[in-house]
């Protein structure tokens, strides 16, 4: 326990410590960071470069393109499998729910008006609901069913994780939140709830995608990715992962993909200078299952995450600089090439989280 406790130490101090220090170095002022609730716009933004539009999208066919044909003729060649079940009946409550939800989200009634800006959980929480049930259909079992105790604790742990990313952005300012006004507790408590179901939803998509041979057909056996000196590159991409982030609120500009490049790199080379597994290690081996799941994942629930904000009356918007252009929703189409290294953090926290038992199993059992 002590052990994992000092990684997480080290873990919090890089990802919390370095853009702060990166800006006070700078000369920058630190109150504007540090404003709560986070309303305030400091960053400029740098406008539209079709020239920087193409490299971007050049870049992203590039390594999502040789995945999405690899995985398109396997699937062609991939068995089918049967449902393994039935749909549980609290699948389609939760699919009346959301039902529910989503048009209220998007409705304006005045009997509703105290509750339109709270209409983003309990939609989430029917998404989460709904997915688990197509995994039972689909599978037999499901995370909700199979591990009750891992998946209850996803929520609390979420919360955490995606205000570490509300953290970083107050760094770049890629997105910025509307429709209503709150005081500094309420805004934490209630963006909390939201924030809550992030994970449990990336994972319980991952599970289900896992499981589906059209899916993870042809990446079993893929495309092996082996350093010749497995620490040295891990000390590299820490490093460079690290100036990252030190640099992000100087140059957010430059630096904004970083946002979500920065965390993931971070977080697999400490655990690999550790000698420990993590979310890359099967590419080693040429499996990339958990890497095309887990980044299809984040991008299901990003498609589900920003059509349902589009409308809805506390919403977010984006300023992405010289990309931001032909919007899908309120996301500049090449936005969502963030959820991919996204997904693979959500499954890195998953992994996390799964140490955190293991951690308390072996204390319980050597107790």
């Amino acid at each position: 326990m002590r052990k994992l406790l000092t990684k997480l130490a080290i873990l919090a101090t890089m990802l919390l410590g370095l853009p702060m220090l990166g800006v006070w170095l700078a000369g920058l002022p630190i109150d504007r960071y540090l404003a709560f609730p986070p309303e305030g716009r400091y960053v400029d933004h740098a406008p539209f470069s079709p020239a920087a539009f193409v490299l971007y999208a050049l870049f992203i066919a590039a390594v999502a393109g040789a995945l999405l044909w690899r995985g398109i003729r396997a699937a062609r060649r991939a068995a089918t499998r049967r449902p393994a079940g039935r749909f549980p009946w609290w699948g389609w409550a939760a699919l009346f729910s959301a039902a529910v939800f989503w048009f209220l989200a998007w409705s304006r009634f005045s009997w509703f008006a105290p509750f339109q800006p709270h209409t983003f959980t309990p939609l989430w929480l029917s998404f989460i609901l709904a997915v688990n049930a197509l995994d039972v259909k689909l599978s037999g079992a499901c995370l909700m069913t199979s591990r009750p105790g891992y998946f209850l604790s996803l929520f609390p742990a979420s919360a955490g994780f995606w205000w570490f990313f509300e953290y970083l952005n107050r760094f770049v300012q890629n997105w910025f939140y509307s429709g209503s006004q709150y005081d500094a507790w309420t805004y934490f408590l209630l963006a909390t709830m939201s924030f809550s179901t992030v994970l449990p939803a990336v994972l319980s998509t991952q599970r289900l995608l896992s499981r589906r041979p059209r899916i993870t057909a042809g990446f079993a056996d893929f495309c092996q990715v082996s350093p010749r000196r497995p620490k040295a590159a891990a000390a590299a991409m820490l490093l460079l992962a690290g100036a990252g982030l030190f640099f992000i609120g100087v140059f957010p500009n430059l630096l904004f993909p970083l946002l979500w490049i920065s965390p993931l790199l971070i977080l697999v080379s400490l655990r690999a200078l550790a000698g420990e597994s993590h979310v890359l290690s099967a590419i080693f081996a040429g499996d990339w299952r958990l890497v095309v799941t887990a980044a299809a994942a984040a991008l299901v629930c990003g498609f589900f995450w920003e059509m349902w904000n589009i409308f809805s009356l506390a919403k977010w918007e984006y300023a992405v600089p010289f990309v931001h252009r032909f919007q899908v929703f309120e996301m500049p189409v090449l936005g969502y090439a963030g959820y991919l290294p996204f997904g693979l953090e959500c499954a890195t926290a998953g992994h996390l989280l799964d140490d955190v038992f293991s951690a308390f199993h072996r204390r319980d059992e050597a107790g």
